[in-house]
């Protein structure tokens, strides 16, 4: 087999993330012809179809899914590499490919962000907007360098996670609940209500239910969500209680239980097995010094 090549493997990575030569063609300022010869050639070096092509619609093979994620890495040590090579004469440009979670991207990032971009004005920073869970996913699969989010409960060996914010999490309902102004309400009262839950897959649901399995009690979930402005919407025109960051109470009201403490750690992740650009390392050295 025949060294695969670059512009190939960039067109196959394009159509299948957009799952359409037409739209490949349009990321990559290319014709559609164009795109579709690239393709021919990498199916030609690999001896292998990439793609089923079914009424018009494109489909990834077995070969296809295979390739996938190799293909992403081959891409993103050929950036890290030149990247590398920019970085030698220190100076903090290029692109910052970094993920934030919409909690922290909407409440603790934009003065970092303001100030970041006015201190490197040659960065060109790739902002992509992602549950906590998916930022892992985002930085082992190199498509962002960076991700800043709700740590995970677990350590993880190939990640490096550098707390910043202790974030307590408080018990919420609208003043209309019943247990509104209640002193001394139990886990017990609360599991035989209706609850708005972060959702069971997010590293908030996961801490909420931990809570409660140790005290042996199952919660009465009426619905679930990932986004914690939706679930103090609902709160607050009185659907359930819920729990919330202690930042984020504004007009609801906090549900007072005695000896119960929980909060959630915000912070940065990287992939230990990269070496950061200029760019990433002067992102995570502003947020550690002023977090």
């Amino acid at each position: 087999m025949s060294s695969l090549d670059i512009q190939a493997l960039t067109a196959f990575v394009a159509v299948a993330e957009t799952g359409s030569f037409s739209a490949a063609a349009d990321r990559l300022f290319l014709t559609q012809p164009a795109v579709s010869k690239r393709i021919a050639l990498l199916e030609s070096q690999l001896s292998t179809q990439v793609f089923d092509r079914i009424r018009k619609r494109v489909f990834l093979t077995e070969a296809g899914h295979a390739l996938l994620p190799r293909a992403h890495l081959i891409l993103q040590s050929l950036k890290d590499a030149q990247q590398a090579v920019s970085d030698l004469g220190g100076d903090i440009s290029g692109k910052l490919a970094i993920s934030f979670s919409h909690h922290i991207g909407l409440h603790r990032l934009p003065p970092y962000l303001k100030r970041y971009s006015s201190e490197y004005p040659d960065v060109n920073l790739d902002i992509n907007f992602v549950d906590s869970e998916d930022g892992y996913e985002k930085v082992l699969d190199g498509t962002s360098e960076l991700a800043v989010i709700t740590l995970s409960p677990d350590k993880r060996a190939d990640i490096i996670a550098t707390p910043l914010w202790h974030d307590p999490l408080v018990f919420v309902c609208s003043p209309e609940h019943p247990l509104h102004l209640r002193d001394n309400v139990t886990l017990e009262e609360l599991s035989t209500m209706d609850v708005i839950h972060p959702g069971e897959n997010t590293y908030t649901g996961k801490i909420v239910n931990q809570l409660f399995e140790r005290q042996g009690v199952s919660l009465k979930t009426s619905m679930t969500t990932n986004y914690l402005e939706t679930i103090k919407m609902m709160v607050s025109i009185g659907l359930g209680w819920s729990v919330l960051p202690k930042t984020m109470i504004g007009s609801l009201e906090q549900i007072h239980i005695p000896d119960v403490y929980i909060e959630r750690q915000l912070g940065i992740i990287e992939y230990r097995g990269r070496q950061k650009s200029n760019a990433a390392s002067a992102f995570k050295a502003l947020l550690m010094k002023n977090a």
